[in-house]
């Protein structure tokens, strides 16, 4: 595992995870820069999923990124803790692992997930994702690498402090 600062849309990896939403729509974020930077063969096959709950995982092409996939997770919108959300943020990353596992995908980019709009607390979403991915890597050795891919110094230094 490794924490970088970067845009995850310029990344050459095997796939990187979209925090989308539950229509597969494109949205603001993280979200909206896939699509932007994807172009349109992202959305159409969006389309054609029609959708994901909260928790799952679909993957799609990754259109015009230099990466090989988009896999779309839809992380939960923070309610205090009592909804269950820190189980659904962990089934994010266990099911995006998955379906990467299942499509002989090696290199693995995460943005941190629901910690914008979505509301959930920046350090418990970074246990969460620390913990959850490396139980993964643990019991799956397929998966090479996996970068937790931070938009700002607060994000990256929370993961680099958990990692050392």
């Amino acid at each position: 595992m490794e924490v970088i600062k970067a845009d995850i849309t310029k990344l050459d990896v095997d796939a990187i995870v979209n925090a989308a939403n539950k229509q597969l729509k494109g949205g603001g974020g993280v979200d909206g820069a896939i699509h932007r930077a994807g172009g349109a063969a992202i959305m159409e096959e969006c389309r054609d999923i029609g959708g994901c709950e909260t928790g799952e995982a679909v993957i799609t092409t990754a259109g015009e990124l230099p990466s090989k996939k988009v896999i779309h997770t839809v992380g939960p919108v923070w309610n205090g803790g009592g909804k269950k959300e820190e189980q659904l943020l962990a089934s994010c990353y266990s099911n995006s692992l998955k379906t990467a596992s299942e499509n002989d995908l090696k290199t693995v980019a995460f943005p941190n997930i629901s910690t914008g709009i979505y509301g959930f607390p920046k350090d418990k979403a970074a246990d969460i994702a620390i913990d959850t991915v490396g139980r993964y890597l643990e019991a799956h050795q397929d998966i090479e690498k996996v970068a937790f891919v931070c938009f700002d110094d607060e994000n990256k230094q929370l993961y680099e402090d958990r990692l050392t």
